[in-house]
């Protein structure tokens, strides 16, 4: 049996806001727990009003609906996340190749107490160019900074 297509489409704030909404949201719990539950909770309001109607969004799809997407600031992704259920299966890899193909370099931070991500983002090539140790609100969680050229 064959995977299914992953097809890639810009972000339709009409259409996508709630549902992209959700998939960080699920996302983020499984990837970010040691941010805690009411502070992702906290931080959804700020998806949907600030981040994703003031970012390049590409939406991956499956069927008829979104699995995934990556927000962009110029060449900066702000936001890669897959839904939970649909994990392993190519999406994040297809849409950094996208982002990439448009952008011809890319940059980063993740948090690096997200393992998974920062393994994944180094299996695609990202290099490490320095790291902080508080996040964007001065949290005491670090980020590393990491970039990627064709």
């Amino acid at each position: 049996m064959s995977a299914p297509t992953t097809r890639i489409r810009a972000y339709d704030p009409e259409t996508d806001l709630k549902r992209l909404s959700g998939i960080w949201l699920d996302a983020s719990l499984l990837a970010h727990a040691f941010v805690g539950r009411q502070r992702l909770r906290e931080q959804r309001v700020r998806i949907e009003t600030e981040y994703l109607p003031n970012a390049e969004t590409w939406v991956a799809c499956r069927g008829d609906g979104p699995v995934g997407f990556i927000s962009l600031l110029d060449d900066l992704i702000g936001g890669l996340f897959v839904a939970p259920r649909h994990h392993g299966q190519g999406i994040g890899r297809a849409l950094v190749a996208h982002a990439l193909a448009l952008k011809g370099e890319l940059s980063l931070e993740v948090y690096t107490a997200n393992t998974p991500a920062v393994a994944f983002y180094q299996a695609l090539g990202f290099r490490e160019r320095s790291r902080r140790a508080r996040d964007d609100e001065d949290m005491p969680f670090e980020n590393a900074c990491m970039v990627l050229k064709r």
